[in-house]
């Protein structure tokens, strides 16, 4: 039997640290880590926010020298050296998914330190995609203490893995 997917996951900063959140399912709250910045709803590239609003889930990415493919109703695809985020605003792919010479400066997918080792991407700046108002937002595997990020939400890995059976291309998640 196929399980119904989540269709509103919600993220709200915790009192204190504007880069602590948590996002719920239901009645479920999970502990996550947002931009250094805390959630804004003026977003732009390099301010460390992580942007309020209403996203969709687009796909996951996965490095499958690190983990089984997951389960999960998304679109998913591994992770290869080459793989990069654009995050130049200048660049005709600003804000997508590009493969680049391994000696070209982007936002790496293929990361030592694991971040990026399962994600969600987020279709933030996506139609219209307008330069420098922030590129490469996803949810991903959380720093140890849950460490702020660059803009993205991030979680314990296994709270990622958790939730990635239950969400497809009709969930959306409300940031704020």
């Amino acid at each position: 039997m196929v399980k119904r997917s989540i269709r509103l996951l919600r993220v709200a900063r915790t009192a204190g640290d504007p880069a602590r959140g948590v996002l719920r399912i239901g009645l479920r709250a999970i502990p996550v880590a947002l931009g250094r910045s805390g959630i804004r709803a003026n977003k732009f590239e390099g301010d460390g926010g992580t942007p309020r609003g209403r996203l969709r889930l687009v796909s996951v990415f996965w490095r499958p020298d690190r983990g089984p493919r997951p389960i999960t109703l998304l679109p998913a695809r591994s992770i290869a050296r080459d793989l990069v985020w654009c995050d130049d605003p200048a660049h005709s792919n600003y804000n997508r998914l590009i493969r680049v010479p391994p000696d070209k400066s982007r936002e790496r997918l293929w990361r030592r330190d694991g971040l990026y080792d399962l994600l969600i991407v987020l279709d933030y700046n996506f139609r219209p995609r307008r330069a420098k108002r922030g590129s490469a937002i996803f949810v991903h595997v959380a720093r140890p203490g849950l460490a702020a990020t660059a803009g993205c939400i991030a979680m314990p890995v296994v709270e990622l893995r958790r939730l990635l059976p239950r969400v497809s291309a009709r969930t959306q998640i409300e940031i704020g």
